[in-house]
């Protein structure tokens, strides 16, 4: 039985290459997908790895805790503790350590590695062991730096070139002395990273005589244990905190893993969505490969097979056809990731470079799919098979699916439909985060659902496209019967098209929704034209609110000045603004009182007042950065969101109490309004500086909706790949069916159907089936964006639903060309059947 199994395989090649097609598009599809997984979160990883290779035992500053009134701080690393631990027995030599953030210009200004870290270091001495120099020699003083080699070679800089570099204050020019390599992940992955002699990083990044951490290295036969033993003892433990190099590898690989789960989980879903359309796609195929065999099982079982032979005969089958199309499809997976990496940067979206990954997991993967999901697919056909009778099978006279069957397939499907759909609903009533998981099993059992009743819904939904298909004559009245002649077939090539414009339909919606709520949220509550902020989130230089302050064309401005407070033994943030400004650059919506800042008049959002029980009139004490304490009183409660939040206060009463003022943003309002001109003549009064980023309201919005635009783009790129396997999936569904009905295609020759009429029927059953996939996908789609973003509007009271009309009416284009390019090559196989030969075949 085996020798005949492989006869079988090799006798039927066009059969074959159809059936090894159909397995290689589910391998690919998985594939594929997790190669694209696993490229996009390894590179991910490395923008927040760093080497530890030079790290025996780091040293850090011990940060005392909040205790009643008194704010916790940091303490400091100072020149005493650095020449202490540079002593202590067992160690070879200690490193202080200065970072900060360092913006580098481009050659036409632009901020290099936009979207990644751009940081700063110090080059230690005249030989750095962490940076080793490939070119040019250690900087001195202000006016030379070091740049990592990725960068140069991006920015096409050389040793000798000037550079545009911003720290915390004017743009400086230094010269490049030298150029080093490193094994900083952020570097890696797109990011920069500019060293400075120490003293002039110290005084660069305000830590004048201090480190942020000192690294010391073990001398010969010291191990890191030991060495940090006698750091503990000789270092005063109120000011330090010792870490082994080996720990801080460990806690920094746990941090990168965890903060890369929530992607890992979203990119797996894909992963997962790619196994379940690969495994109906086979699972399809092999239903109809079985189906057209029938006669030729029963054969066997005449002369003498029993029906697990048969059975065993087909699994043999289905693994020679699994292991080659496994391989193939892991080879193909790999070009479709690797396609799909590059896709991303066409489609304008930020990721980290870096290498291609194909783990031990990818190849189990696909062979898994590939061998296992392929004998599996081919098991219940092949048994169902076995159990014909011989001279029924051989007669044509097997039955149809029962009714019982189809009354057990639609009662499971509205079962499942019906509990999706609960759930979902059910779901949107939660708040946040507690929401999330039952949305996402609504979802999955709603999906499941909607497949298995999808040859229930084919007939009504195709039947509504008869008069459409009448213009077409003949042609168009088989086409419909065709395609609804076997539901199930219809169902399973459809379904494909239906998950790829399910999700794809979903996201578009939510994104159009999100967008439009933050631009309704920054068109409502903020009156600035401008908002100027760091490229990185860090703190603004209060010399940016000066420069600004001084120009003719500026009519309001006020920082926002963040510090750390105490109320009730609770740390609470305070944010200073400009109490006399505040509501002209603002228009946030007051529940309460009055919008007055000003001396100790504050206001305060909805939720702290809520946390606190104020309300307008309410007194409160602060206890500020430097310990002094002050009543406040509450002169109005306005509702907070995304971008405003907090107790807001008058700077005037802030920053006496700071020990170094710092502004997160300052918004600006002009005389000439939010225009392009105006925007430059901004930019140039802050010294065409690329470390700050001044922004209108359009800007704004687009920034905080950036992460979900990464998704939605990663999400196109993903179903660029399910649009290509849909349309495989189809081509190799309508090749077989028409291998299937050659003689029937035969008979319509035969009887006057020109081969014309017989293209146009099999394009038309094409169209007509990925009409449906995409109906369905796009109906499914809108109510999980729906639902979504009811989830979403909890939290975001400017949320309403957008429907993108022209973008669904673009993906049911899209299902169209599907249709039609799919049934290209059948419709021409079709067509040049031999009339004769069609009619005697089996």
């Amino acid at each position: 039985m085996f020798r005949t199994a492989l006869r079988n395989v090799l006798a039927h090649k066009a059969r074959l290459l159809m059936t090894v097609l159909a397995v290689m598009l589910g391998v690919a599809f998985v594939s594929g997908t997790l190669v694209f997984t696993n490229t996009i979160s390894h590179a991910y990883q490395n923008s927040s790895a760093k080497g530890f290779d030079h790290v025996d035992v780091a040293v850090e500053p011990a940060y005392q805790e909040s205790e009643g009134d008194r704010l916790g701080k940091r303490a400091e690393l100072t020149q005493a503790i650095l020449d202490t631990s540079a002593e202590v027995p067992g160690a070879a030599n200690a490193i202080g350590v200065v970072t900060g953030f360092t913006a580098i210009a481009d050659k036409d200004g632009k901020l290099i590695g936009g979207g990644f870290q751009s940081q700063g270091g110090n080059y230690w001495g005249d030989k750095d062991p962490r940076y080793p120099l490939k070119s040019g020699s250690a900087p001195r003083g202000k006016d030379q730096v070091l740049i990592d080699a990725e960068t140069a070679k991006r920015a096409g800089f050389q040793v000798g070139d000037t550079v545009r570099i911003s720290v915390d204050g004017p743009v400086l020019t230094p010269t490049i002395t030298g150029i080093f390599t490193t094994d900083d992940g952020n570097v890696a992955a797109g990011g920069s990273l500019a060293l400075f002699d120490t003293a002039t990083a110290q005084h660069l990044f305000g830590k004048t005589g201090t480190y942020d951490e000192i690294d010391v290295t073990a001398a010969g036969g010291t191990s890191q244990t030991a060495l940090r033993a006698a750091l503990d003892k000789a270092l005063p433990k109120d000011l330090t905190e010792t870490t082994t190099g080996e720990q801080l590898a460990a806690d920094q690989a746990e941090m990168i893993s965890s903060s890369m789960s929530g992607l890992k989980q979203g990119l797996l879903v894909f992963a997962g969505i790619s196994l379940f359309v690969g495994t109906f796609i086979i699972a399809n195929t092999f239903t109809m490969l079985v189906a057209q065999r029938t006669k030729e099982l029963a054969l066997l079982r005449a002369v003498g097979a029993s029906r697990r032979q048969v059975t065993r005969s087909v699994l043999a089958e289905a693994f020679v056809v699994g292991l080659v199309a496994a391989v193939t499809g892991l080879v193909s997976g790999i070009g479709i990731g690797a396609g799909l990496r590059a896709l991303m940067g066409t489609l304008g979206a930020t990721v980290p470079d870096g290498p291609l990954v194909v783990t031990p997991g990818t190849v189990g993967a696909a062979l898994a799919v590939g061998v296992l999901i392929t004998m599996l697919a081919a098991w219940l056909p092949g048994r169902r098979a076995a159990k014909i009778p011989p001279v029924a099978a051989m007669s044509s006279m097997h039955a149809a699916p029962t009714v019982k069957s189809l009354v057990l397939r639609n009662t499971l499907g509205a079962l499942f439909s019906g509990a999706g759909i609960a759930v979902v609903l059910a779901a949107t009533s939660m708040s946040g985060s507690d929401g999330q998981a039952p949305m996402g099993i609504g979802a999955v059992l709603l999906i499941i659902g909607v497949f298995i009743l999808t040859p229930l819904l084919s007939r009504p939904l195709i039947a509504a496209a008869a008069p459409v298909l009448r213009v077409f004559g003949i042609s168009g009245k088989l086409a419909r019967q065709n395609s609804v002649r076997n539901p199930r077939r219809t169902a399973a090539t459809a379904s494909a098209l239906m998950i790829g414009l399910t999700l794809i339909t979903g996201m578009t919606v939510m994104a159009g929704s999100l967008q439009k709520s933050i631009d309704k949220m920054a068109a409502a509550e903020i009156r600035a034209d401008y908002v100027v902020s760091m490229a990185n989130g860090n703190e603004l230089s209060t010399d940016v609110e000066k420069q600004l302050s001084r120009a003719d064309y500026v009519t309001e401005i006020s920082p926002m000045r963040n510090a750390a407070s105490r109320i009730d033994g609770e740390t609470e943030f305070l944010t200073g603004v400009n109490g006399a400004s505040i509501g002209e650059l603002t228009d946030l919506k007051v529940d309460d009182g009055t919008f007055e800042v000003g001396g100790t008049q504050v206001v305060v959002d909805d939720a702290r007042a809520k946390l606190y029980g104020w309300k307008a009139g309410s007194a409160f004490t602060v206890a500020y950065e430097d310990g002094k304490k002050q009543q406040l009183t509450v002169a109005g409660v306005y509702e907070g969101n995304e971008l405003f939040n907090g107790i807001l206060l008058d700077n005037a009463t802030l920053t006496p109490h700071l020990s170094e003022a710092a502004d997160m943003q300052v918004m600006v309002k002009t005389s000439d309004g939010a225009t392009s001109a105006t925007k430059d003549k901004l930019e140039k009064a802050l010294g065409s500086n690329p470390a700050i980023k001044v922004q209108d309201k359009k800007d704004l919005s687009n920034d905080i909706a950036q992460m979900f635009t990464l998704i939605l783009n990663m999400v196109y790129g993903l179903l660029a790949m399910a649009v290509l396997v849909a349309v495989l999936g189809v081509i190799n569904t309508l090749a077989m069916s028409v291998f299937e009905r050659s003689q029937e295609i035969g008979m319509l020759r035969a009887i006057g159907l020109d081969r014309k009429g017989i293209k146009r029927m099999v394009r038309l059953e094409s169209l007509v089936i990925s009409l449906f996939g995409g109906v369905l996908g796009i109906g499914l789609g809108v109510f999980f964006g729906w639902a979504a973003g009811e989830l979403l509007g909890t939290s975001m009271p400017t949320y309403e639903l957008v429907l993108p009309w022209a973008r669904m009416a673009l993906f049911l284009l899209l299902a169209a060309a599907v249709g039609v390019l799919a049934a290209l090559w059948p419709a021409r196989r079709a067509a040049r059947l031999n009339m004769l030969t069609a009619i005697k075949s089996e």
